[in-house]
């Protein structure tokens, strides 16, 4: 399949979408969203690919946008910030779960900074755009799986280094502290609905050490 088939309406937008990702990247860096490494790998996601055709005009504006089904492509700024959160001060993760594939994007930004990502999508319409858009692109070391009903993550596969949650749990799922190797974080929204709350959950032996960030508001993590 080839990229115009994949993405019809991208055809001839290729300088114009180059120059809205430099001016994307370069906002996110005057707003201190995340460390030159992430907005590397940001500058190198092409988002328009991982977007609507309506919605391809906007790919670039630091905003999220719908992808159809109820979801949404997370905001530029907060996929920064999270993968930030997600990576520490120190050597990357090298095995990482994402709940909540959707278009794909974030997991896209993901690979080009740790070795191996298993994500999971619960509705099959964007399950299987997702899988088929991320091995298109070349994203080989990314594993994208259908959810299966209330079974939150990926047990069978863990333990792993760190989990990224991209929808809003009203509590903390303690389902996935099974899933958190020695020393992992899991980087999570939680709260109720407009009242989301950007979180960060540090594994210390049998200890999950909690730390409230800033405000957010994504769409409801469903099966928490």
């Amino acid at each position: 399949m080839t990229d115009d088939q994949l993405h019809p309406h991208v055809r001839g937008r290729g300088m114009a979408s180059a120059r809205s990702r430099a001016r994307l990247i370069d906002r996110l860096r005057r707003l201190g969203a995340a460390r030159e490494r992430v907005l590397q790998a940001m500058a190198n996601t092409p988002r328009h690919l991982f977007v609507d055709e309506a919605m391809s005009s906007r790919a670039y504006d630091d905003t999220e946008l719908p992808i159809g089904h109820g979801q949404t492509i997370s905001q530029p700024y907060i996929v920064a910030q999270m993968t930030d959160l997600l990576l520490g001060d120190g050597e990357p993760p090298e095995n990482v779960l994402e709940i909540g594939t959707g278009s794909g994007y974030q997991a896209a930004v993901l690979a080009q900074l740790v070795a191996n990502i298993y994500t999971v999508e619960r509705i099959p319409a964007l399950y299987r755009l997702a899988r088929r858009r991320l091995a298109h692109l070349g994203y080989r070391n990314v594993r994208v799986r259908q959810a299966q009903d209330d079974v939150l993550g990926l047990p069978g596969y863990g333990p792993f280094d760190a989990i990224l949650v991209t929808a809003g749990a009203e509590a903390l799922p303690e389902s996935l502290y099974t899933q958190m190797g020695e020393d992992a974080r899991m980087i999570i929204p939680v709260g109720q609905d407009g009242q989301q709350q950007l979180m960060i959950v540090r594994r210390s032996g049998d200890q999950f050490l909690q730390e409230a960030l800033e405000a957010v508001s994504f769409v409801p993590l469903i099966g928490s």
